[in-house]
């Protein structure tokens, strides 16, 4: 079967869940028995997110491969539960630099290139070799910005030309705002986007609208009036419980059977897989009851940049029948005003770079352990309780990590032997996946993973230094796992049985129905010793 081609825009304004949008047709394809991936477009120049600041684009994903992507690649994979390549990102600066690249040694035979048809051919090569490599029934390809950014033009122009030759659906998630107190719908900015689209020479297949409630019969009727779509093309978007529901919100208005017929696919659904994820969601949607967690961090001032620690809490709640209640905590108040968090169940420090709110940070690890409240450290989590554990556990005063001050005389945390010299920053760290061996099979990592080797991904420059490996072990500090070479540090216990910090970062590989070991094992020891 030749690859069909589902292209996804976003019209009006940014941040309305075309990822989710992107996650969930994939999803509902996948309910067919078809096999299918997503793919992203996203116009920065950058060649990859990995130098990009989480305030501005939102957590950056690792994959296996060690590519550093866009967030919406954790979204593509908790929904499909499969493990994406790096092939699947297209940015601006990636594209460009392959037009280049190829001009430099002469294919372009003589031509002077332009964005069309060099560039625009470049992206339509590239969206068809992957669907061939990957001997696809479907590509779904998220469009990242909004229809009318000069950074997605070319891209959306591609796709134009793409269609002129493939099975192409096109579908626009677009905004309906609510105004006044009667909160009426409003269709009008909907309508000059969608006209901007068909100036583009770009006929939206579906339109979904995402608003903050149910979408009215009126509006629906309006908006197939202005659109030359049918009623039926016009898909609710409102807010739901959780995100893993909209595969079956939009299978109960009739998508999947649109899309299915519009791409000639045959309509024959597994309703096993159906099931399976519906149960998932309920989990999700209907805890039981609830504990509660502090994740405090550096980038809290946009969650987007711990989403996939969030969502590994969610979904290891969710496995353990409970709901997890999640507050964000800059690690700088802490420092300058303290912070009361004695009515958590459970404190997380997720991963970072640089050295703003780390004392912050300590001070809640100590808190923490001082109080025997369990604590799950990522990355730079589980460094700062190295840090925190030898200052005021083993005595070792001015204790600290190499990368807040070179010229420390205790650097518990140390430049990794292999980094240095490196001066370039883009995909220059510890990258990918790596594995580690656990020591102790009375170990929280043990029990957590109940095996003795494991995988996890890993984003980091920084290790633990060995010269203090005897030290804490001295000091009641349990190394419970260890990299297969034995070289470098890889988890770390309290004695108590209710501190872990890992280098690795398991909330990339969590999904709904299979979260990661160490969030499940930290949310039961939150259930565990929850005071009320």
């Amino acid at each position: 079967m030749q690859t069909k081609f589902i292209i996804i825009l976003g019209s009006l304004m940014s941040g309305l869940g075309k990822g989710v949008i992107t996650s969930s047709i994939s999803k509902i394809l996948s309910f067919y028995d078809y096999k299918v991936l997503p793919l992203k477009f996203d116009g920065y120049l950058n060649y990859d997110s990995g130098t990009i600041n989480p305030y501005k684009h939102g957590e950056v994903f690792v994959l296996e491969d060690g590519a550093e992507l866009d967030m919406d690649f954790g979204m593509y994979e908790r929904f499909l539960n499969v493990n994406l390549k790096n092939e699947l990102s297209i940015t601006g600066g990636k594209i460009m630099t392959t037009v280049i690249s190829k001009e430099r040694v002469g294919e372009f035979l003589g031509d002077d290139i332009q964005i069309i048809p060099h560039l625009t051919g470049e992206i339509i090569k590239w969206v068809k070799n992957v669907a061939a490599k990957n001997n696809l029934d479907a590509l779904v390809i998220e469009v990242g910005g909004t229809v009318g950014d000069l950074e997605n033009g070319y891209f959306i122009e591609a796709m134009r030309q793409l269609s002129l030759s493939e099975d192409v659906e096109f579908i626009n998630l677009t905004y309906i705002p609510q105004v006044g107190l009667s909160k009426e719908q409003k269709t009008k900015p909907t309508q000059l986007a969608y006209r901007l689209l068909m100036q583009l020479g770009i006929k939206p297949d579906l339109l979904i609208c995402r608003c903050g409630s149910k979408l009215a019969e009126k509006t629906k009727e309006k908006l197939a009036l202005f659109t030359n779509l049918t009623n039926d093309r016009i898909i609710d978007d409102s807010d739901v419980d959780t995100i893993y529901s909209m595969p079956i919100m939009l299978m109960a208005q009739g998508a999947d059977k649109i899309l299915l017929d519009d791409l000639g696919f045959k309509n024959t659904r597994n309703e096993r897989k159906v099931r399976e994820w519906a149960e998932i969601v309920d989990r999700l949607s209907k805890p039981k009851k609830k504990v509660s967690v502090a994740i405090v961090g550096k980038y809290t001032g946009a969650d987007d940049s711990y989403a996939s620690v969030k969502e590994a809490l969610v979904s290891a709640g969710a496995e353990l029948g409970v709901g997890v209640s999640i507050e964000f905590i800059d690690s700088s108040l802490i420092e300058k005003k303290g912070y009361d968090l004695s009515p958590f169940d459970g404190i997380l420090v997720p991963g970072g770079f640089g050295n703003r709110g780390i004392e912050g940070m300590i001070a809640a690890i100590k808190y923490a352990r001082e109080n025997n409240m369990p604590y799950l450290g990522i990355c730079l989590g589980m460094q700062l309780m190295c840090i925190e554990f030898a200052r005021n556990v083993c005595g070792i005063e001015g204790a600290t990590s190499s990368e807040f001050d070179k010229n420390a005389e205790h650097k518990i945390i140390s430049l990794m032997s292999e980094q240095e010299g490196v001066t370039a920053k883009g995909a220059t760290m510890r990258l990918g996946t790596y594995g580690c061996m656990i020591q102790d099979k009375n170990s929280l990592a043990y029990g957590a993973y109940k095996q003795e080797r494991i995988m996890e991904r890993h984003r980091h420059r920084y290790e633990f230094n060995n010269e203090y490996r005897e030290l804490f072990a001295k000091g009641g500090m349990v190394i419970s796992g260890m990299s297969p070479d034995k070289n470098m540090v890889e988890i770390v216990e309290w004695q108590n049985g209710l501190g872990i910090g890992t280098q690795a970062h398991p909330e990339f590989k969590s999904r709904p129905g299979n979260p990661a070991p160490l969030f499940t094992s930290f949310v039961n020891l939150c259930i565990r010793t929850r005071k009320t």
